[in-house]
């Protein structure tokens, strides 16, 4: 048995592996495109079998697909979307700007799967033709924009929004497990007046919890769908229903409010809905690099540094200085939210690179859109687990550091002004002693009264 067959098409003949569920068309973006490794993953993959099986379904009920060729072709999608198939797609991401690599794999894989299942002969295009009936009704100009879209929208529903939630929770948690504990508060990297670290750890919470809004608003930003303009926008060779019956069908499928593009002529020219996703997701790398920057600071030391809290000690942090643990969760999603910066960078570029009626970016936009979202996704699981759950105080350290911080004269400014505030807070820093002890040698309050003032505890909630 050859381990090799011939397809054709309008080009010509092409060499394809026999074992092979694509064809002519996809081997010759194979060999055109040997540029950097990078495939599409599941998420993508799996939008591409969703789209098929609802434009199969939908052009049946339209009547323009028979009921054999119908069913042949929801079954070959169907394990497209289960991942069944996955290494027959075989293409590099960058290829042809409009996908139409990647949608002609989808359709030959489809096409050829289908056929064996009906007991034809694989490449033969009978009875399932790629073009004729798996892409019938659609152009890859509008099946590509549809994927990244559905591919986006799940990923952040499914994977996104729950790890965020899995953040916040874990956050939370700390925020009321250390409300007790006071700390000196920092304002340009300088001692401030007291905050208790569960008043800290509440504003991070906080910025997860806009993160959660954040990525549902992204999931609203891709929810029309360029699907029924087929080529420019203007439907040609499709059902005017076609469109928003597959946005019903993939809406149902999803659990996501899909619906059809109100202007298909800006769904297919412009990718303004996944550049705004794609800000939304940066803006979550940002709040999730502040936090954890923050954690990784309050944790230095453990004895030279701020030391006010701890973190869980998950690997050595040297290979030459014995006992030292790293911050390492921190610096894991530092780096993410880098790497997903420089996404929406390139993201954005490729939003913009639209020419008359159709992005030429897409398969760059819809690779680096939703690695984001799976890195994101994944660093909030993995930092929540593995640092924020197992974050614990060192009360008598943040204690230490109030007693000793120069801001605690700001609660005696309404008893004996600015400026004699500030006279002591110097006297305090030259002399190497507390707030508290120049104060009382002074006598510039009753030592009850002093002492109220004094009062750190007090000094975190207005009065």
């Amino acid at each position: 048995m050859s381990d090799t067959r011939i397809e054709k098409d309008s080009m010509g003949e092409m060499t394809v592996p026999s074992e092979a569920y694509w064809g002519a068309q996809t081997q010759r973006a194979v060999e055109n495109f040997p540029i950097s490794g990078y495939r599409f993953g599941r998420s993508f993959i799996r939008a591409m079998g969703l789209i098929k099986r609802a434009a199969a379904q939908t052009n049946h009920e339209l009547g323009r697909l028979d009921a054999k060729r119908m069913n042949l072709i929801v079954q070959a999608a169907e394990e497209v979307i289960a991942g069944k198939l996955d290494r027959h797609f075989v293409l590099d991401v960058f290829q042809t700007g409009s996908g139409t690599s990647t949608n002609m794999n989808t359709n030959e894989v489809i096409s050829n799967r289908a056929i064996e299942l009906s007991g034809g002969q694989i490449g033969s295009r009978d009875p399932v033709h790629p073009n004729d009936h798996v892409n019938m009704g659609q152009s890859s100009n509008d099946v590509i924009p549809t994927a990244i879209h559905v591919a986006a929208a799940e990923a952040i529903k499914n994977d996104l929004v729950p790890a965020l939630q899995q953040l916040a929770q874990e956050l939370g948690r700390k925020a009321t497990a250390f409300d007790d504990t006071v700390k000196i508060g920092r304002t340009h990297l300088q001692d401030a007046t007291p905050i208790r670290l569960g008043q800290e750890f509440s504003g991070y919470a906080a910025q997860l919890n806009l993160s959660v809004k954040r990525a549902q608003k992204a999931i609203k930003a891709l929810s029309e769908l360029a699907i029924g303009g087929t080529a420019v926008g203007t439907g040609i060779n499709t059902h005017p229903a076609f469109g928003s019956t597959v946005c019903e069908r993939l809406a149902g499928e999803t659990g996501i409010a899909f619906v059809e593009a109100e202007n298909h002529f800006e769904a297919q020219a412009s990718k303004d809905g996944v550049c705004e996703a794609s800000g939304q997701l940066r803006t979550i790398a940002v709040a999730m690099s502040k936090v954890a920057n923050d954690i990784r600071m309050l944790s230095s030391g453990p004895r030279c540094g701020i030391g006010e809290i701890r973190v869980p000690e998950t690997q050595p942090g040297s290979s030459i200085m014995p006992g030292k643990v790293n911050p390492v969760m921190s610096e894991m999603v530092v780096m993410v939210a880098a790497q997903v910066i420089g996404n929406d960078t390139a993201i954005m570029m490729g939003c913009r690179d639209g020419h008359y009626e159709l992005n030429v970016m897409m398969p760059l936009i819809a690779h680096n859109m939703l690695e984001s979202i799976r890195l994101l996704a994944s660093a909030a699981r993995v930092f929540a687990d593995r640092c924020v759950s197992g974050i614990e105080a060192d009360k008598e350290r943040c204690a230490s550091m109030v007693e000793q911080s120069l801001a605690m004269c700001t609660s005696l400014v309404p008893h004996i002004g600015y400026d004699k505030s500030a006279m002591i807070a110097k006297e305090a820093y030259a002399k190497g002693r507390t707030v508290r002890e120049v104060a009382l040698e002074q006598g510039v309050l009753g030592e009850d009264v002093l002492m109220e003032a004094l009062n750190a505890m007090h000094m975190t909630e207005p009065h």
